[in-house]
């Protein structure tokens, strides 16, 4: 039996970018030539949006066709400006005409029709592993909303109207930003996938009533390597089942992603990020948002967020590293100024994949230290939030990679004074990993203190640095959630805490400037 070609072989991929991958597909004659060539005049270079990251307009159905195509996965996130902004996202199984939202502030009355945009991915088929597959994804914008407003909408295409009463089951609601700052919740974590425990997870979300939640990275794993290569196992179709899963909780809670190492598919240019491109509309607030879906920022409230794709700094898993050229940085210090300078954000909270400081099986990643906390301590960054580890470990205050502060359970922290909190959420559904041999698990209700934790990090030659560190002050190896309360005013505070699958407390910690 032959042996599938994959395009490339293991040997040379391990030493090649994703733009060197890109060019030896285009370049190289084999057995699927005629399909790979067919992606690449459609999709820019290997697949998947026709054109640009924007992909083309699908084929369309007959309208009677319409009516059995229901759609499925919707997922909100926010655009620029949260207060007055919403981006609606959802699948349909087959090419649809003419798709919309329909919304307004009752749920009797969604008022008229705003159009939709259909981006098409085409995934080509590996002989003798998986065949050639279509995703249509549809996404619209809402603008000029009201502040602080339940809005209910319901999505549609001809032939399927939920404005219908067989359909008005399928309506849903959002609230938009309040006009000023008071207190919210939000949540985060990272490493989901698909099955029973991230399930139960989303179903552990949903009962805290965030106002938005961050995804850290490695959403789906339909990229079931991670590596960023095309010789990676990958399977597309396992989207389907992540939208269908997070669509009880993504329909009303904006759902702001970024990307994880299992996130760069390979298959779809620019960087592996065309697939991402295609699922999600995310603020167009990043320094390239058409080609880096995983860096943006928004303000909610009197908390300005930002998000960052941490392959681009990776020493662990290099397949994008340096991809900007310094840019995604340069904005960030950009970006952190402007949080700070800003009178009406009292806390900066940052969130990417890779671990700036954790313990765990991948550890911590000296790109992300090298490029990334001589900002977070320049600018007094209050909380960082990474995935990658499948666990819960959350350190001490700390400035210039050393504690600055102690911070046990229970204890609070001044940014300013004392430095930032790091926070690993990697529970959020795919197996758990553990911490180094003879490390106890510490957290609330079984705190196990250690004085020093031997671990090691990630060097630019890909080599294991060993280090013995004193900042892991919490450890949990299980499924959680990280949920934050902001607090404005005189007393402004961030409280966060994490949470266990069945809903037990493992850390409470506080945020506050000037205690």
């Amino acid at each position: 039996m032959d042996t599938p070609d994959v395009g490339i072989p293991p040997r040379l991929a391990r030493g090649m970018s994703m733009a060197e991958q890109y060019e030896y597909l285009r370049t190289r004659p084999s057995r699927r030539r005629a399909l790979v060539t067919a992606g690449a005049v459609a999709g820019g270079l290997l697949t998947g949006c026709a054109g640009s990251p924007r992909a083309r307009t699908a084929p369309t159905a007959s309208p009677s066709a319409g009516s059995t195509l229901v759609p499925f996965g919707r997922h909100l996130a926010f655009g620029s400006d949260p207060r007055t902004r919403m981006r609606i996202s959802w699948q349909v199984p087959a090419a649809v005409r003419a798709p919309y939202v329909r919304f307004g502030t009752r749920a009797d009355e969604l008022g008229g029709r705003v159009p939709a945009e259909v981006r098409v991915l085409r995934t080509p088929g590996v002989d003798g592993v998986r065949a050639a597959v279509e995703q249509y994804y549809v996404h619209a914008s809402l603008d000029a909303l009201l502040p602080g407003t339940t809005y209910y909408y319901g999505v549609g295409h001809e032939g399927f109207d939920p404005a219908d009463a067989g359909h008005r089951a399928t309506i849903a609601s959002f609230r938009t930003a309040p006009s000023g700052a008071e207190r919210f919740v939000f949540t985060a974590f990272g490493d989901q996938g698909v099955g029973r425990a991230a399930a139960a997870v989303d179903r552990l979300l949903l009962k805290a009533a965030p106002a938005f939640h961050l995804h850290a990275g490695d959403i789906c794993y339909a990229d079931g390597t991670g590596q960023g290569r095309t010789t990676d196992g990958y399977d597309p179709t396992a989207w389907d089942a992540f939208l269908r899963q997070s669509e009880p909780v993504a329909r009303s809670v904006p759902w702001m992603v970024t990307t994880g190492n299992h996130d760069m598919e390979a298959w779809y240019s620019p960087d592996g990020y065309g697939g991402q491109l295609a699922r999600f509309s995310l603020p167009d607030t990043g320094f390239a948002p058409r080609t880096t879906p995983g860096a943006y920022t928004f303000t909610y409230g009197n908390v300005g967020v930002v998000a960052l794709d941490a392959n681009d700094v990776s020493y662990e898993i290099p397949a994008n590293l340096g991809y900007t050229e310094g840019r995604q940085t340069a904005w960030l210090q950009r970006t952190l100024s402007a949080l700070r300078a800003d009178g009406n954000v009292d806390f900066v909270v940052v969130f990417f994949h890779h671990c700036a400081y954790s313990t765990s099986t991948h550890a911590s990643d000296g790109g992300v230290r090298a490029r990334w906390q001589p900002l977070f301590d320049r600018y007094r960054v209050d909380l960082v939030v990474n995935g990658h580890n499948h666990v819960y470990e959350r350190t001490d205050a700390l400035k210039g990679g050393r504690v600055g502060r102690t911070v046990p359970v229970g204890a609070s922290a001044d940014p300013a004074r004392d430095g930032t909190v790091y926070v690993t959420a990697g529970g959020g559904g795919r197996d758990l990993y553990g911490f180094p041999a003879g490390v106890p698990e510490s957290y609330e209700g079984r705190v196990r203190d250690r004085d020093a934790v031997d671990t090691f990090h990630w060097t630019r030659s890909r080599e294991n640095a060993p280090e013995t560190v004193e900042w892991s002050r919490v450890r949990y190896r299980g499924f959680s959630v990280l949920t934050v309360e902001a607090v404005a005013g005189p007393s402004a505070r961030l409280t966060v805490s994490a949470l266990a699958s069945d809903g037990r407390r493992i850390d409470r910690f506080e945020v506050r400037r000037g205690s």
